[in-house]
Parts: structure tokens; C-alpha cells; sequence
């Protein structure tokens, strides 16, 4: 029997149920069959659309999209004229979703907690925008008419759908998971009940029609949960993020753009079911059967594996000076893990207990809580007294611990910013073991894995560059570093020390397998490029969600006005190139005329000395000589040569 099965799930998780279908199922391409189809009609016939759909055939199943009804009716109409002609029986399943019951009340309005079955399935009142959905499924149940029919219809009535990527349920996903809000947004009241179904187990029901052939033709895919929406959101906030919620106005899902309208269709469903069928008939081998608030725990780690979604811890050591933090911010910058830094973390676990004792929100703390931190807090302020305001190591550890054991170090990740810095510091912070009872820790320590860093890396310059780099610092950022010269050398010596132990920190990773990377720092690149280059590609790619659409909005701006900075700098340095151009040529003209005139006089020169001497002194001496002479002969002057040289002066004559 050949099966044709056409999926009418809008908005839900399509690649997924095609995946999980996969076994007992081939995906047909919508829209280059529809053209196909088109073309065989009109050149062939019906018979033709038939035999290429795989319809006449003993082929596998075909899936085919409901949001191409127009081709959906001409396929039944096809059918219903090929009939005769199949020569094997038919088996026709449509996968639609329960939002053809949306409207549909009990029989009994007065009875409270009524479940409606598949018996119930021919008083469905769609949801406005489900009308077609519903005609369709009434045309598919028509298609069985009679028992010599070839032709059987089935209509599944699918639950909303879960598992793999969440793709309905992503947003309260997701926002659990980022930790953006104190509390993950619930649109609404949150009291409706929503039918839901594993996407394994949807498609788990189709196998089972396609093997058992069931007698009842409409059949209800949902699983034995009966959780509200705020069920749904409550335990996947407790799993994934704060374990809080906030109920907003519905609008407020719009605005946000959390949801489309659409979407917001899907949640606001409220029927309780009951599938009775896939029940009694069935053999289910079910993911989900108790539902997602029953079964969260592992459909977290499904989502987090299909998405990829998982954490990277990274520590950093080195000397001061070395730019632990530079690189640790721009680590988490890159892959949007949290920075750690141990004294902003006491101070920021100073401040949390505070406001909890103070009650400064008393919805979010119980009474237990308030006394428990208020028991903490006397705590640290004893251990500051006692040791002139410095808190004592294992109180460090345990806030330490508690830091990287909260819900967004262990979502995301983080960066370790120096810190521990010795083999003992790890081993207290890292270690799974009650450390009191120091006869029963092996040699080998075993890690807690769920905060131990994965990957560790070294950073390390000559004491001579250090130096020079803390000093060559501003006095502000001196002072609020710590790297005075009165303060950088003594802990640069206190490194060395440790770096020189029996026991280093690097000793503490490698006996955990957890290999130390060692890169020197040789450059005072500001942007430590060569050293983020090396991490990133030990590291990997980012384990996170990408940018989301306002990130991705603000880069584009950013990369527009760069775009725009560098045009409008490659212009000015084109004018300043032209300006300079034009000056040198100006001076070049201005040079090349003044060479040209010291060049005549010189050729000039030259060919005045390239004539003999008596030429010369006949072409040019003695004209204007003979003539004074002629005059001082007849003058007879008393001074004749003064006479000469006062006539050679008066009357000269320029060859």
C-alpha cells in the first residue's frame, strides 16, 4: 500500500517531524512538484500527475505541505478521477493540528474538567483562521467512501510540537538560557491548557497508521500531559534560567517582537484532550508521554544538543601586566560568556546578600532564603573584622563556587581572570571531594566538571617587558591596578614564586587531562591579536546564540559608519595626495626654468671659452680698446690709462 501523507502544521516544527520521519517518509519539494505537476496535467492528464506523484506506485510516503492548498485540492481531485485506475489500495494522511478544535466546547457546559476524544472529532469548531485547515481534513475523511474504495483517508489532529529545536516554545527557551531578564516574559494569564505532542512520538503515530491501518480515520496525536502555558514556561525557567516568570500584557509579545500574531494563535489554545486511540491501538514507543513538564530535564538536553548550544569555560593565568583582562574581556566578547573576576564577584555577592536581608524585593527571597543569607553575610563581615578586612580563602572558594555553579556560568560559560593562581587554590575550588577528610582524596583529584575550565591557557612575558609596560602606565591606572612600583614588583617576585613551586597550577590541570596552553605576550599590541588569533582556533567557534536582531542591527550601523569614516578618510588622502602632486610639480616647473636660464649662461660661457684667445680679444677687446685709444691720442690726456679705463667704462658695449 502506497501512503501519501500531507503535514498541515503552521508555524511548528516541520524540519524536525521530517527528520524524525524520515524512516517511513520522503520529502517532496513543494514548489518544483506543483510546477511539475502543472506541466504532466496539461500534457499528459491526471493519470499522468498520479503516476509521477508515486501514487500508483508501491513507493514509501509522500509529505506534502498544507500551505499549498490550492494544489492540495487539484491532487483530490486527481485523485478521486484515478481511482479506478490505482492498482493497489491507497492510503491518504493528512497531519493537521488541533487548532481545528480550538472553539470547541463540551457537551455539557456545567461539567468542569471534561476531556474531548477523537469520538468527539465531527462537533470540532475550528479557529477563525483554521476554516481551511478543517475543510480539508472533512475532504480527506471523504475520500474512504465504501469498502471497495482504493482510496483511505486518515486526519491526525497533531498537538503543538516540542522537542528538538523548541521552535514554538524557542523564545521562553531562549530567554531562560540568556538570562537577559530577571524573569523569563509569560504573555497573558498563562491558565490555558495546551495539547502538546513530542515530534519522535508524532511521527511514531504516522508510522503506526501506515503499519496497523486503523478503522477510526481521525486520530488524535497528543500526549497524556495536561499542563497549562504557565506550567510550560514555569519549568523551563526552573531549568534553564532564574526559576522566575513575569506575566505581561499579550500586546506586550508583539512590541517585543517575541511572537508574530500568528504564534500567539498557537498559544493561546486552550482544550483538554484525550487520545484514546493511539492509546489502545497503538505501539508507541513514546519520548515524551508524560509531556514537557515531566520530561523537561531531558528535552533541555535535546534542545541544547540540536542547537548546539553549550558552555565554554576558559581560565587565564599569567603575571600581572601581562593583559589577562584585556584578552578575558574580548574572549567574552566573542563567544558572550561571562567575565569572572574575583573581586567583583565578592562584591557583587556582597551586594546580592544585602538586598536579600534588606528585602528589598520579598517576592523573589523566602523567609528561609533571607535567613540564609543573612547567616552568610555575618559570616564575611566576621572574617573581614578578624583579618583586617581581607575575607578568608575557603569564604573566597565558596563564593567563587557558587558563582560558577549559577544558572549563566553553567548555560554559557565563563572566562576565569587570574584567578586561582595555585595548585592548592584549584584543587579546593575544583575538587568533587569533601576536602576535610584529607585520607580518603586520591593523588589524582577528581574535578567537578560542571565548573572545572576546559580550556586553561598561560600567558607570559619577560620580567624586563612587564616592567616596563606596568610602569610606563598613568598614575590613575596605576594606582587602581596596582601596579606601582611598589606594589608590581613584590607581586610580580609572589608569581615567580608560585610558577616555581612543587606543585603549580599548571600541574593541577594537566593531572586532570586538562593540558595548559603556554603563550608567550612579545608585542605591546593593544588589541593582543596575535594571542586572541591562537586561543580562537584552540577554543573553536562561538557555542552560543548568534547576534540577535538588534546586535546584528548595531553592527551594520557600525559597519556603515566605518564604511563612511574610511571613504570619507581615502578622500581626504586623495586631496592631500593632489595638493602635494600639484605643489611638487609647481616647484619642479619653477626649478626646471631657473635650470634652464644657469644653462645658457653656462653654454654661453662654455662657447666663449671654446674660441681662441686672439679671436676673442680682437672680436671683443679690441674694438672698443682701439677707439679709446684713438681718442686718448688725440685728447693727450695727462692721466692716459685712467682715461682708457673711464672710455672702456662709458662706452661699453655688450657683444
Amino acid at each position: 500500500m502506497a501512503t501519501f501523507c500531507l503535514k498541515s502544521t503552521r508555524h511548528q516544527h516541520e524540519a524536525s517531524f521530517l527528520s524524525a520521519c524520515w524512516s517511513v517518509t520522503w520529502w517532496c519539494t513543494t514548489s518544483q512538484r506543483v510546477q511539475h505537476n502543472n506541466r504532466l496535467k496539461k500534457q499528459h492528464g491526471q493519470s499522468q500527475v498520479m503516476e509521477e506523484l508515486g501514487l500508483l506506485s508501491s513507493g514509501p510516503t509522500l509529505l506534502f505541505p498544507f500551505s499549498f492548498l490550492c494544489s492540495f485540492l487539484s491532487l483530490t481531485t486527481a485523485l478521486s478521477a484515478e481511482m479506478e485506475n490505482f492498482k493497489s489500495r491507497k492510503m491518504f494522511i493528512l497531519v493537521s493540528s488541533v487548532m481545528t478544535w480550538a472553539m470547541t466546547k463540551a457537551q455539557n457546559p456545567e461539567e468542569s474538567g471534561v476531556l474531548l476524544t477523537e469520538e468527539q472529532f465531527r462537533r470540532r469548531r475550528p479557529h477563525p483562521n483554521f476554516r481551511k485547515h478543517n475543510n480539508v481534513e472533512k475532504v480527506v475523511l471523504e475520500l474512504a467512501r465504501g469498502k471497495k474504495s482504493k482510496l483511505v483517508g486518515y486526519v491526525v489532529g497533531s498537538g503543538l510540537q516540542y522537542g528538538k529545536g523548541e521552535n514554538l516554545f524557542n523564545y521562553f527557551f531562549k530567554e531562560s538560557w540568556l538570562m537577559q531578564f530577571p524573569k523569563v516574559p509569560l504573555f497573558g494569564k498563562g491558565t490555558n491548557h495546551i495539547p502538546t505532542i513530542h515530534v519522535n512520538d508524532l511521527a511514531g503515530v504516522i508510522q503506526n497508521i501506515v503499519e496497523l491501518k486503523p478503522k477510526s480515520r481521525y486520530i488524535l496525536a497528543v500526549d497524556d500531559s495536561k499542563n497549562t502555558l504557565e506550567d510550560i514556561v514555569k519549568v523551563i525557567s526552573d531549568t534553564l534560567g532564574s526559576g522566575k516568570i513575569n506575566k505581561l500584557p499579550q500586546q506586550d509579545a508583539i512590541a517585543m517582537k517575541a511572537f508574530t500574531p500568528g504564534e500567539l494563535e498557537y498559544l493561546n489554545i486552550n482544550l483538554r484532550l484525550d487520545a484514546f486511540i493511539i492509546k489502545d491501538s497503538f505501539s508507541l514507543h513514546w519520548t515524551s508521554e508524560a509531556g514537557m513538564v515531566e520530561n523537561m530535564a531531558s528535552i533541555v538536553e535535546e534542545y541544547k544538543d540540536t542547537r548546539q548550544l553549550l558552555p565554554i569555560r576558559i581560565c587565564l593565568a599569567g603575571p600581572p601586566a601581562v593583559g589577562k583582562s584585556t584578552i578575558a574581556e574580548k574572549l567574552c566578547s566573542h563567544y558572550k560568556i561571562h567575565h569572572i573576576k574575583i573581586k567583583e564577584v565578592i562584591e557583587e555577592n556582597l551586594t546580592q546578600l544585602k538586598e536579600i536581608v534588606n528585602g528589598s524585593d520579598p517576592e523573589m527571597f523566602s523567609e528561609e532564603v533571607a535567613t540564609a543569607a543573612q547567616k552568610q553575610l555575618e559570616q564575611i563581615n566576621k572574617s573581614m573584622e578578624m583579618d583586617e578586612g581581607r575575607l578568608s580563602d575557603h569564604l573566597v572558594f565558596d563564593i567563587l563556587k557558587e558563582k560558577l555553579n549559577s544558572q549563566p556560568c553553567r548555560n554559557q560559560g565563563f572566562v576565569l581572570d587570574g584567578f586561582p593562581r595555585s595548585y592548592e587554590q584549584a584543587r579546593l575550588i575544583f575538587s568533587d571531594e569533601d576536602t576535610e577528610d584529607q585520607d580518603l582524596i586520591p593523588k589524582k583529584p577528581v574535578h567537578n566538571t560542571e565548573i572545572t575550565p576546559e580550556h586553561v591557557f598561560v600567558l607570559d612575558a619577560t620580567d624586563d617587558f612587564l616592567t616596563k609596560r606596568a610602569l610606563g602606565l598613568p598614575q590613575s591606572v596605576a594606582d587602581e591596578m596596582r601596579y606601582t612600583q611598589e606594589e608590581f614588583v613584590p607581586r610580580l617576585t609572589r608569581y615567580r614564586q608560585l610558577s616555581t613551586a612543587e606543585e603549580t597550577l599548571p600541574d593541577y590541570f594537566d593531572e586532570q587531562e586538562i593540558h595548559p596552553q603556554h603563550i608567550e605576550v612579545t608585542t605591546d599590541d593593544s588589541e593582543y591579536t596575535g594571542v586572541m588569533q591562537k586561543i580562537i582556533e584552540i577554543v573553536g567557534i562561538p557555542k552560543n546564540y548568534g547576534p540577535s536582531a538588534e546586535e546584528l542591527e548595531e553592527e551594520d550601523r557600525k559597519r556603515d559608519e566605518e564604511r563612511k569614516q574610511k571613504e570619507t578618510e581615502e578622500a581626504a588622502d586623495r586631496k592631500r595626495r593632489n595638493e602635494a602632486a600639484m605643489a611638487e610639480m609647481a616647484a619642479q616647473y619653477k626649478e626646471w626654468r631657473n635650470l634652464s636660464e644657469v644653462e645658457r649662461q653656462e653654454h654661453e660661457l662654455l662657447e666663449a671659452h671654446s674660441l681662441p684667445l686672439r679671436n676673442y680679444l680682437m672680436k671683443y677687446v679690441m674694438p672698443p680698446l682701439s677707439e679709446a685709444m684713438l681718442d686718448c691720442s688725440k685728447i693727450k690726456p695727462e692721466e692716459p690709462v685712467e682715461f682708457l679705463a673711464e672710455h672702456l667704462l662709458r662706452n661699453n658695449q655688450q657683444p
